[in-house]
């Protein structure tokens, strides 16, 4: 079977596209909780965290936590969730973070939340272009030197 992350790493599937370097590809989730909602994953076919090199883990979550500062400001949010699934509720056996951007009182209950779409093409280029610019900044708020 055909891993769909997969073929959005090599270009071969179509997505939108928010942060990319040599270690990940972070792009819109096509079913978001809240527009900016963005998944992270390493270019590497692993299916999840656990099959991560110990010395991948920090390189990867640098870039995890840069998405999540550039989904925030892109999206005005207040805060954000970040979650990771193995196995269990992973709909693609590929590992990826999830980066929802977050506002109080936003009506997100427990974990069985809503799922909605874009309302077109023209909507998620936006948000998509919006994360791309905040991500190009490259600042993490509160981080240190």
């Amino acid at each position: 079977m055909e891993c769909v992350f997969c073929a959005i790493v090599a270009g071969e599937a179509p997505a939108h596209r928010v942060y990319e370097d040599e270690a990940v590809v972070a792009f819109l989730d096509t079913r978001p909780l809240f527009p900016g909602h963005t998944l992270v994953v390493p270019r590497r076919h692993l299916e999840t965290l656990t099959d991560l090199a110990d010395g991948e883990v920090g390189p990867y979550f640098l870039r995890v936590r840069l998405v999540t500062a550039a989904v925030e400001r892109a999206t005005g949010a207040d805060g954000s969730f970040v979650a990771e699934n193995n196995r269990v509720s992973q709909s693609v056996p590929h590992l990826h973070v999830h980066v929802v951007p977050r506002r109080r009182k936003d009506g997100l209950r427990g974990f069985f939340w809503p799922r909605g779409r874009y309302a077109d093409e023209a909507e998620a280029a936006d948000v998509a272009a919006r994360v791309r610019a905040a991500a190009g900044e490259g600042r993490v708020s509160g981080a240190g030197a």
